[in-house]
């Protein structure tokens, strides 16, 4: 059975995001200790969702960076209207977009390395789980952009529905029903994998 080694956000605790806003508007003063935990509160979840917005595995920890140095040089102008995570994710989704389209405007070199055989060789291998989660985000890499996006904001990320519709520019019921397009296409796929019928008798 395939199991998700990326816990799934059903519920994120409100307190969290609370004290993260806190912490954001705390480091908008100059608290340096607060641009500390703010950055480590989110660091994961903005590695996450770049990860899933980004078409190129190599640039990851790069939009990330940028993320926070877009966040942390904005800080002056955000107010707490909105959670600091929604704040956040949103620029990170303007730094994966600005990416994409500068990479669309440069010329791509012919002879790429093979990325993709490079870092299957430098990942441990044994691990509990490993072989599952590389499989579950070969799932997800699957789905159409807007549910994939739509899935990981609210089941990954644990971002409300109104958040998740906020930061995708769409209504709350097309949130809705990308997600639940995405969980049963996931749920297809995960039932096609572990049953895949009877095997082909050779002639």
């Amino acid at each position: 059975m395939i199991i998700p080694v990326l816990p799934l956000a059903h519920e994120r605790s409100a307190s969290a995001d609370e004290s993260i806003t806190a912490w954001a508007l705390a480091a908008r003063g100059g608290d340096s200790a607060a641009v500390d935990r703010f950055v480590r509160a989110l660091h994961r979840d903005v590695i996450r969702y770049v990860a899933h917005l980004c078409a190129d595995p190599q640039a990851v920890d790069d939009l990330a960076q940028d993320t926070f140095l877009r966040a942390l040089g904005s800080l002056h102008r955000f107010e707490g209207r909105c959670s600091a995570r929604t704040w956040l994710l949103a620029i990170a989704r303007r730094a994966v977009a600005d990416s994409i389209r500068s990479s669309a405007a440069r010329p791509r070199p012919a002879g790429l390395p093979d990325w993709e055989s490079a870092a299957e060789l430098a990942q441990p291998r044994g691990l509990p789980g490993f072989d599952d989660g590389v499989a579950l985000l070969e799932l997800l890499a699957g789905l159409p952009d807007e549910r994939r996006e739509a899935f990981v904001l609210t089941q990954l990320l644990g971002l409300p529905y109104a958040e998740a519709a906020a930061l995708s520019n769409c209504p709350v019921g097309t949130v809705r029903s990308r997600v639940a397009r995405a969980r049963a296409t996931l749920l297809a796929l995960l039932a096609a994998a572990e049953d895949p019928g009877p095997a082909l008798v050779a002639a």
